[in-house]
Order: C-alpha cells, then sequence, then structure tokens
C-alpha cells in the first residue's frame, strides 16, 4: 500500500496527516506564529503513531497555498527539504480546495464557495462543486475585495465557509454561511492528495513553489543605483 505525508500551515491551523497500510494518523492544532516551531515535531509524532519512518513514504503532499504568506512559505520549505532529502515525488493541493473537501467531509455539502481572509480587505477565493468525492474547482482561484466575489451560474445552492465569510455582508451572492471560522485540515489534504496521486500528478522536490494569488506579495526590492 502506498505511504503519503501530507502538512499543512497555510492559515492559523497547522497539521499533519499520513496515510499508512490503509490506515490515517493526523494532527490538528490551531496556533497561530508557531508553527514553524511545531510542524517538524508533528511530523515526527504522526510517524511514530503509523509505526513507520519517513523512509518508508512513497510520496509527501502540502497546501500549496493560497493562505497566509509567512505559513505558505513554511509548508513548501519543509516539503521541499523532505522530497530532496528522501528523493520523493510531492503533491502540491490548494488550500481552498483542502477547505472545501472539509466541508463535505463535515456538513456533507457539495457546493461551497471557499473564502479565506487574504487581509487588506481582500479575500482568496474559489467555487467548488463534488464529483465523485472530491471538491473540484468550478472557475478559477482569486485573490479579491468582497463585493468582487461571484458564484458559478449553476442553480443549487451554495455554502460558504472559511474566515473571509467575516465579510459576509460585503459578499454579494445568495448563500448559507455554515462556518467562518473553519480552517484547512491535513486530513482533507490527504484525500485530495490520494485521488492526485492515483492520476499521478506528483512533482519533482525542484519544481515545488507556493501559490499566493496576491502578485506583490513576494516582489523583491528593486536595487537603487
Amino acid at each position: 500500500m502506498t505511504t503519503l505525508l501530507a502538512i499543512d500551515t497555510a492559515t492559523e491551523a497547522c497539521s499533519v496527516a499520513i496515510l499508512h497500510q490503509g490506515e490515517l494518523y493526523t494532527c490538528y492544532e490551531v496556533i497561530p506564529r508557531l508553527h514553524a516551531q511545531q510542524i517538524l515535531p508533528m511530523i515526527k509524532k504522526v510517524v511514530a503513531e503509523a509505526g513507520c519512518s519517513l523512509s518508508t513514504i512513497d510520496g509527501l503532499a502540502f497546501g500549496r497555498g493560497p493562505g497566509a504568506f509567512t505559513g505558505v512559505r513554511i509548508a513548501t520549505g519543509v516539503i521541499q527539504g523532505l522530497a530532496f532529502a528522501l528523493d520523493k515525488p510531492v503533491i502540491a493541493i490548494s488550500d481552498l480546495a483542502v477547505l472545501a473537501q472539509r466541508a463535505w467531509r463535515e456538513y456533507k455539502v457539495e457546493q461551497v464557495a471557499v473564502a479565506i481572509d487574504a487581509r487588506m480587505n481582500e479575500i482568496y477565493w474559489g467555487c467548488y462543486q463534488l464529483q465523485q468525492k472530491e471538491m473540484c474547482l468550478i472557475g478559477m482561484e482569486q485573490v479579491l475585495a468582497p463585493e468582487q466575489a461571484q458564484l458559478p451560474e449553476i442553480n443549487k445552492n451554495w455554502f460558504g465557509v472559511g474566515t473571509g465569510w467575516k465579510y459576509a455582508k460585503q459578499i454579494p451572492v445568495q448563500y448559507e454561511v455554515i462556518n467562518d471560522g473553519l480552517f484547512p485540515d491535513a486530513k482533507d489534504l490527504l484525500a485530495l492528495a490520494e485521488l492526485a496521486w492515483q492520476r499521478n500528478e506528483m512533482i519533482p522536490a525542484e519544481k515545488v513553489e507556493p501559490v499566493y494569488l496576491r502578485d506583490n506579495v513576494a516582489t523583491p526590492k528593486k536595487n537603487v543605483i
């Protein structure tokens, strides 16, 4: 059986999950600003609980963003370091998709409008629809002002999850917010990664990159002559 390890640090939550011999082992904590200190001990913990070692892992998965700039960088750096050290392939999963997958797992909703607070009066926005137990993106992931958010033209009920729904009064769509405090969980990331693994959607360590959506987040300063 395939052994997969998944991590996510893109929001206030920090989580790790491993699938080993068909069994799932997880660790999830909401620990703002402590991700860098806790992610490696959490990995060590779930690997020990699974009774395996890092060398036996077949593939690695991570939440590639969007989310908090520092958090996304932490997950990217950790997973890339492990991938190089272990010579293992990587699966990059959108944190918006992870949150939609969690909404389906916990609330059984099949159309989810995910909004993560992007600060600066903006939200990370993505709309997902269930297709064969997988939440799939309808349209594009975006960073935008809450007033600019739109739903796909599909005549079904939409449900909102994520911290960006604190701007609910400004979002001009018909919806039912079911949880505006929900964060991505590596348990759901792993579920999506397992499907991606079956489709052979892995990438090598050198191609691991974060996704910020906001173009100016990581723009380097130009040298002034």
